[in-house]
């Protein structure tokens, strides 16, 4: 780190952060609409087009996440960093399938939130409320790391102290509780912009002078083996054998599974004005993996370039800027981190807010709750989500960044059930759902808890045999095994099922003016 601030890096990195601020202001007059509403605040009037689309969810799913900790993680570990690479690739089919039909029916229903559509379709207000939570909870995390990625930017400007994450806090909540959901989709456009440029000069220019990919590939080759993983563990240039791969496969299966689950996720896609959007944005979305893959070769151009990030493994990135990048450009770098990190950041709280008022404040506080209401309510909620944030970073002790993401996705996976399932089926009984959910998130929470949040990757010994793999992926097969499992009891034995508001013809992938005009419930 920096022993003293580079004052035209920091000059560059104010003017553009203070130039997206400003935009996220004026976002609130983009496409007008009337901003007490939760449909135009927290959902920015469920009318924006492919190209706002694409920017939107890409500025959601590719974060701080992306531009920090994987190079980070690929740093540290070596090959089993690379698990982001499959599952940007498996989840798009998953996209493609799932999601027009969860767009259908909260458009004819005027759900804003995926608990909103458990309670319309399992007529369960006590499975819509644990649905809720939980994205709440995995939320918080996921947020969190969004302020780590702007922290380790000041720290390699030589910026110290807490402060910058009060300035991060202050920014967002002013902007999110101005303009809602237009906001991050507005910057959005800016912060890809300004990532692909980075991007690109830095995968020409720092290989450069390192001698090109041979030498940078025969570098961590080298390194990676004497390294080790924060369980203790020996790193690997590429994954092990049986229980290596079972592990790098699972990550990837289960952050596939998990990633179209987090409510800010579903937010995004709920923004879109058709479901051909959310068709044409699953095909299309796929090129932000090309750019995935050169950010995690960063971490490798780390290890070739001898940076030592001291105890802070998730300045990796910054650090190595820092050495090659001219001062005007690293300004420039580090403004498209951070703006990287508030677009998600600010998406999320939005999303977290709305589970708050629509599932807890409404369904139990204040049943009568009007719509101008809820949206204040939101509002509010969305600035203590970021309150929680800091407080997690400052509590959690994870050594990776990408830990407190990993942790998220195994509580999110726990909701795969009620709303993927959901969307065809209802045979699962609401309460065998509830119990499931709660056999999962208890298993995996202990499994996080066992090696104190610092791995997501479990050995289980079963019937003799020990399976590594990602803590979600058994916790999920917990809850799937006793929700079908007590299904079967409850039924047998009579057990009433709440009533189902949606049809059949409610999921159907028509075009957008068979459910125009639609309300929030």
């Amino acid at each position: 780190m920096r022993d003293s601030v580079d004052g035209v890096a920091l000059a560059i990195f104010i003017a553009l952060f203070a130039a997206v601020t400003v935009l996220g202001f004026v976002a609130a007059r983009w496409r007008r609409g009337d901003l007490d509403k939760m449909d135009e605040w927290g959902l920015g009037g469920r009318r924006f087009g492919t190209v706002v689309t694409w920017f939107l969810l890409g500025g959601d799913l590719y974060t701080a996440y992306t531009f920090v900790a994987v190079p980070a993680l690929v740093y540290g570990v070596g090959a089993q960093g690379f698990f982001a690479l499959p599952y940007t690739i498996i989840v798009f089919p998953l996209v493609f399938m799932l999601m027009p039909r969860l767009w259908a029916v909260c458009r004819k229903h005027g759900y804003v939130t995926p608990a909103d559509f458990v309670k319309g379709r399992y007529g369960s207000q006590t499975l819509s409320l644990v649905t809720a939570l939980t994205g709440l909870l995995a939320t918080m995390p996921y947020i969190a790391l969004q302020l780590v990625g702007i922290e380790v930017v000041l720290l390699a400007m030589g910026i110290e102290g807490e402060w910058p994450l009060i300035i991060a806090f202050l920014i967002l909540a002013a902007y999110t509780y101005n303009s809602g959901l237009r906001a991050p989709a507005l910057i959005a456009v800016v912060k890809d912009t300004l990532i692909y440029i980075v991007i690109l000069v830095a995968i020409i220019y720092i290989p450069s002078k390192l001698g090109g990919f041979d030498a940078i590939f025969g570098a961590a080759s080298e390194e990676i083996p004497k390294k080790t993983t924060p369980t203790g563990a020996p790193a690997s240039f590429i994954p092990e054998l049986s229980a290596g791969q079972t592990a790098y496969a699972t990550l990837a299966l289960g952050s596939a599974l998990a990633l179209f689950m987090y409510p800010h996720v579903i937010t995004a896609t709920l923004s879109s004005k058709s479901s051909n959007v959310i068709r044409q944005n699953a095909v299309i979305l796929p090129v932000y993996t090309l750019l995935l893959g050169l950010i995690a070769l960063l971490g490798f151009m780390a290890i070739a370039a001898g940076i030592d990030p001291g105890e802070n493994a998730n300045s990796v990135v910054p650090v190595l800027f820092d050495k090659y990048f001219p001062s005007w450009f690293l300004g420039v770098a580090f403004a498209a981190i951070a703006i990287g990190a508030l677009v998600p950041a600010a998406i999320m709280s939005i999303a977290a807010a709305n589970l708050f008022s629509r599932n807890v404040y409404k369904a139990f506080l204040k049943r009568d709750a009007t719509d101008a209401q809820q949206t204040k309510v939101a509002k509010l909620t969305s600035l203590v989500v970021k309150a929680g944030a800091v407080a997690f970073i400052v509590l959690a002790p994870t050594e990776y960044a990408i830990e407190l993401q990993l942790l998220g996705g195994v509580w999110i996976l726990q909701t795969i059930p009620a709303i993927v399932l959901g969307l065809y089926t209802r045979w699962l009984h609401a309460w065998a759902l509830v119990a499931g959910w709660a056999a999962g998130m208890t298993c995996g929470t202990l499994m996080a808890a066992s090696s104190d949040l610092k791995s997501s990757v479990y050995e289980l010994d079963l019937f003799g045999a020990t399976i590594t793999a990602y803590e979600g992926i058994f916790a999920l097969v917990l809850n799937l095994v006793i929700a079908v499992g007590l299904t079967l009891t409850l039924s047998a034995f009579g057990v009433r099922r709440g009533d189902d508001e949606t049809a059949a013809g409610d999921y159907e992938e028509l075009g957008e003016h068979r459910v125009e005009g639609a309300t929030p419930a």
